[in-house]
Order: C-alpha cells, then sequence, then structure tokens
C-alpha cells in the first residue's frame, strides 16, 4: 500500500518561508504545526497498519487532520 505524505512544507511548497516564520513567531500556529503532524503521523501508522485502530478512530484522526489542515492553511494565507 502506498502511503500519501501530507506535511504541510510538500502540501504547500508555495509558504515554505511563511510556514517557517509562523513556527518561530507565533505559539499558536506552532502548537497546531506539531498537532498536526502527530495526527498525520497517527494516520500514516494506520494506512501502513503498523496500528489496527478501529474505522471510527480512524475516521476521527482523519477528520482532525483535515480540520488542523484547513485552520494552519488560513493562518497561512492571511
Amino acid at each position: 500500500m502506498t502511503v500519501e505524505h501530507h506535511d504541510l512544507q510538500h502540501d504547500f511548497p508555495e509558504f515554505h518561508d511563511r510556514i517557517h516564520a509562523l513556527k518561530t513567531s507565533n505559539a499558536h500556529f506552532a502548537r497546531l504545526f506539531d498537532e498536526y503532524h502527530e495526527v498525520d503521523r497517527q494516520v500514516r501508522r494506520i494506512e501502513q497498519e503498523i496500528e489496527t485502530p478501529s474505522d471510527a478512530v480512524t475516521e476521527e484522526l482523519k477528520m482532525r487532520r483535515v480540520k488542523l489542515k484547513g485552520e494552519l492553511y488560513a493562518m497561512l494565507r492571511a
């Protein structure tokens, strides 16, 4: 099974410098960034079948990842 990487640097290369600036200057962005990457790591482990939680847990994690990405994207565009 091929597992897609959803890290922000990969998904939003045009915001590379802005991501770095916000991570170092905005504590809220940094916290969301870290949370996003932790949730993404958990989803990747599930997709790689390293962990096998219920479908409900998997869907909840995926929805959380989408919500966090949306919040981070909004902050990047602001």
